[in-house]
């Protein structure tokens, strides 16, 4: 993505070439300067303590209820993420394989994943309120089909070069 970025696109990618979870990206410099990992944790705390704990996390949330809900945080993955700081928005990428067979398979993808980010965003909200943070998630079917209209649009807020 960042090679077909317009020339003098403002927006820096922040992870290139793997997910991160919020730990290993809550150590980059770019991200602490729009809130502090403490202040981030303290309002995830705050956020997470609403989310059930999932069956398959009770043994975890009963060694350790006090630093369970901080932790789950920290351990959430973004497939990436994208800054403008001129804008001072934040992009939470998310990408998504799915059946295409079903004519609603990306309405129904892209509520998975903005439920998967929804705490994290709200955390960052919070913590940062004088930022923007947006989570674009880009559906593809598993026979590689794209909703082009949809594809287009979150290209071009990535500042995308057309045709790339």
């Amino acid at each position: 993505m960042h090679a077909a970025q317009k020339p003098k696109s403002k927006l820096k990618f922040v992870t290139l070439d793997k997910e991160s979870n919020m730990s290993t990206l809550w150590r980059r410099e770019e991200l602490l300067r729009i809130c502090s990992k403490g202040k981030l944790a303290e309002k995830v705390q705050d956020i997470e303590v609403a989310i059930p704990v999932k069956k398959s996390q009770e043994t975890r949330y009963n060694l350790d209820p006090g630093s369970f809900f901080v932790n789950r945080s920290w351990g959430r993955r973004l497939d990436g993420s994208a800054i403008n700081e001129a804008l001072k928005i934040v992009y939470i990428l998310e990408f998504k394989r799915s059946t295409d067979r079903d004519e609603g398979f990306l309405e129904v993808k892209d509520a998975e994943a903005n439920e998967q980010h929804k705490s994290i965003i709200s955390a960052l909200q919070a913590g940062a309120p004088e930022w923007n943070f947006e989570q674009i998630t880009f559906v593809v079917g598993n026979r590689g089909s794209v909703v082009e209209s949809d594809f287009y649009t979150k290209l071009k807020k990535l500042d995308m070069q057309e045709g790339k």
